[in-house]
């Protein structure tokens, strides 16, 4: 069993201060993996001091040496692609082309970010006054387990490019991914302390983050429930927060669209990282005119998704992280049954190749209204809920009618009906006619989705702050 017991600090690998150890399992075989120790408030202190002592050493780095510190953190993490892939695919049992994906992101978030800073203004004119936009300092990174690599790379590609130092604390259910993306991150050459990673739980390294008052900004990716508890504790220090929650997504297909071409779509857009990732498009909404043929074609799409052990290239589903998340998503299988979901395609238990590991069977309700447990609740897993709609009114209300604003997907013969529902829907990103990826785009939620944005010009003054200078050019 491999053992993970050091944590990051100034520049070193050290032995954690906290001495609980968490055992993981391997997703597929469900045996056990890997043994943690856990940091604990004193590591996460010791992080935030020697972030705070880099920082006065460092707020005033050039654009060019931040950008240095990019492109090394580039090369050392596009260099270890295929050793990422591999722990992200043993860990965390993301299927291998998903977990390639993940690792190229993250590499390209550092190269991104230094073409960002290579032309951002971070001195204009604003009338008579120069306005300068500020690094805040000490900022906590607290990153969830979908995606590891990608959160914790495009988080701090955006920290430095701004001139702040960073502690992170990655969520331990990713802790093996963690050490060796560490162990990349070291390669880069850094100044001590620039960045310092803590893997601990949230009720000990991240409350201590949050509640610090050395810390200026909390960015966190993770529950909505956990968003809203971090956003109370940092009023006291009056931080600053930008928060990537969860999400609950329509995929509207209008009366015109082509079910040939948008079914596949709308499944690959369901079951995204097995289903595990916030922006799941996990309500499809369809005409009733063409109720019966959206249910043939979704189960057909479903059905031809392939479930199984992620090192496969044909793979598109693996399992879920943990027991505890195979659990929730069987619950709410049947909670959808229960309420009086009609069973498309999967339902309850393992598919019927996988005889162990946390493998659910792809699943599709119909029979779903949006007042149901399956359509309001962010389950995270590969369950879709078909709900009708009788007009493009009713289909505009059903998309909007929930707390969530994170994303949306629309498909529409026609392009100018398509960007004009679009418009109406109430989301950070909405995707027309297919599937994209935009790395500089702002990605964030409007409701319960969050707060602020990442990526990109949003993502980089989300890390910034303005200080307006008055008599800037004035001699005594």
């Amino acid at each position: 069993m491999k053992t993970v017991d050091s944590i990051y600090i100034n520049g070193s690998f050290e032995t954690p201060h906290g001495s609980e150890v968490l055992t993981l399992f391997d997703p597929v075989s469900e045996e056990p993996a890997t043994s943690v120790v856990l940091a604990d408030e004193v590591d996460a202190r010791r992080a935030i001091d020697a972030a705070a002592a880099a920082y006065r050493e460092l707020a005033r780095s050039s654009r060019e040496q931040r950008m240095t510190w990019l492109q090394r953190l580039y090369q050392a993490v596009a260099a270890s692609e295929e050793e990422l892939t591999a722990v992200m695919v043993e860990e965390y049992g993301g299927p291998v082309r998903t977990s390639r994906a993940t690792a190229k992101r993250a590499a390209a978030s550092f190269a991104s970010a230094r073409s960002l800073l290579a032309d951002y203004p971070f001195e204009r004119q604003i009338a008579s006054a120069r306005v300068v936009m500020e690094p805040l300092g000490v900022v906590g990174l607290i990153t969830p387990w979908n995606a590891n690599y990608g959160f914790i790379c495009s988080k701090l590609s955006m920290a430095i490019a701004a001139g702040s130092t960073a502690v992170i604390k990655p969520s331990e259910l990713s802790a093996r991914q963690t050490e060796l993306l560490t162990r990349v991150l070291h390669r880069a050459e850094l100044p001590p302390g620039l960045f310092n990673i803590v893997t601990g739980k949230g009720d000990t390294v991240g409350a201590e983050l949050v509640r610090h008052p050395d810390i200026a900004k909390i960015s966190f990716t993770g529950s909505t429930a956990v968003g809203k508890s971090i956003a109370r504790g940092a009023v006291d220090t009056m931080k600053r927060v930008t928060l990537e929650l969860g999400g609950k997504s329509p995929t509207i297909l209008l009366d015109d669209a082509d079910f040939a071409k948008a079914m596949p779509l709308a499944a690959a857009a369901a079951t995204f990282n097995s289903g595990q990732a916030c922006l799941a498009g996990s309500r499809l909404l369809v005409p009733r005119s063409r109720l019966h043929e959206a249910h043939e074609a979704i189960a057909a799409a479903f059905k031809n998704l392939t479930v199984g052990d992620p090192r496969d290239e044909d793979t598109c589903i693996g399992p879920m992280v943990t027991r505890t998340q195979y659990e929730r998503v069987q619950a709410y299988i049947r909670r959808g049954i229960d309420e009086g979901g009609l069973v498309l395609t999967g339902g309850p238990g393992r598919p019927e190749e996988c005889e162990r590991g946390y493998f659910v069977r792809p699943t599709v309700f119909g029979n779903v209204s949006n007042d149901m447990a399956i359509a309001r609740d962010e389950i995270f897993g590969p369950v879709l809920s078909v709900i009708a709609y009788d007009d493009e009114e009713e289909a505009v209300r059903i998309a909007n009618d929930t707390v969530y604003g994170l994303h949306a997907y629309v498909f529409s013969a026609d392009l100018a009906r398509a960007r004009r529902v679009a418009s109406r829907i109430v989301a950070g990103r909405v995707f027309i006619n297919g599937l994209y990826d935009e790395p500089v785009a702002p990605f964030g939620g409007f409701k319960q989705s969050g707060w602020g944005r990442e990526f990109g010009v949003f993502g980089l003054e989300q890390y910034l702050e303005p200080k307006a200078l008055l008599g800037y050019d004035n001699i005594l």
